[in-house]
């Protein structure tokens, strides 16, 4: 009853409970005890001592967090949605040690090979440097954004999210779904930014090479309201980093492994995670703040 191919020792209470159902088989206790290395005394205690489970109180609440995406959350968001709602003490390790009791597990988020769609067409319209050069740490919110389109594909074809990403607030202030990744989607979150854009803030806005944002009617959409336009070098992701990391968590929470029949039902879904993202979705960076939480409280200090 050693730990099998190397791996780390049983507890006694499994070993014990091993050695309870082998006994009944015509093994000798003596020699199954041995084989496990158990004192009879130990071996007793261990089945008269059942583990009593962590927090059982808390479970309930962990199961329902849990359970608000259809992928599931991480330890992390738990224990701050605990602290920060339902004023618990309790630390991220416990939490962690009560999803594994309950048999909770967050999937392991993928590596490369997220999203297919490239917006690059060369040099078809007004470029900018880059402002940032890989600097997207902001004091505030609506000081530093980022802006990508990412692809899904679906049963019904395909699907395109065009988000602004606040990296001070890591809120999601404007977005688009759309059926096509053309002009008309970059119209329809143009507006919504412009709508959500505080009064005197004048944010930098980062994006890749694509055509959209090279295009004359989003620079001077921008231009026109007080942005200032950066962009990442031609075929270097990491350049805009902080927006790719948000399409990797919104895949594995919200998209990973499933699939809808029509967009209009996907587009719902999409921007209902969205909602989630900045009024639910707590985060380590802000403190167990939501990202609206943080932008509220950030510009009231500012006023």
């Amino acid at each position: 009853m050693d730990s099998p191919e190397g791996g780390a020792a049983l507890p006694n209470r499994e070993k014990a409970l091993a050695v309870a159902a082998l006994s009944g088989q015509g093994h000798g206790l003596a020699d199954l005890l041995g084989a496990a290395g158990l004192a009879r005394s130990s071996c007793c205690y261990a089945l008269s001592h059942p583990k009593a489970p962590t927090r059982p109180e808390l479970r309930p609440r962990v199961a329902e967090i849990f359970g608000r995406l259809p992928n599931g959350v991480g330890h992390r968001q738990v224990a701050m949605e605990l602290r920060a709602v339902d004023g618990a003490r309790i630390a991220d390790k416990t939490v962690l040690k009560m999803m594994n009791e309950m048999g909770l597990r967050c999937g392991i988020r993928r590596g490369a090979g997220r999203r297919g769609y490239s917006s690059y067409r060369g040099a078809v319209g007004e470029t900018f440097e880059n402002v940032l050069g890989r600097d997207f740490r902001a004091d505030g919110p609506w000081q530093k954004m980022g802006t990508d389109v990412t692809e899904f594909r679906l049963s019904f074809g395909r699907a395109y999210l065009a988000p602004v990403y606040d990296f001070g607030s890591k809120e999601i202030v404007a977005w688009s779904v759309s059926e096509s990744p053309d002009l008309a989607q970059q119209e329809e979150m143009l507006s919504m930014l412009m709508v959500a854009k505080p009064e005197g803030a004048r944010p930098i806005l980062h994006s890749d090479m694509g055509w959209q944002y090279q295009h004359g009617l989003y620079v001077s959409a921008l231009r026109a309201n007080g942005f200032t336009q950066s962009m990442s070098r031609k075929g270097d992701c990491l350049d805009n980093g902080a927006t790719e990391q948000v399409f990797g968590h919104l895949k594995d929470e919200f998209f990973r492994g499933r699939d809808w029949d029509d967009f209009e039902a996907f587009k719902a879904d999409l921007e209902a995670y969205i909602r989630h993202w900045n009024h639910v979705r707590r985060q380590v960076g802000l403190k167990g703040l939501t990202p609206v939480e943080f932008r509220e409280q950030a510009l009231q200090k500012a006023a």
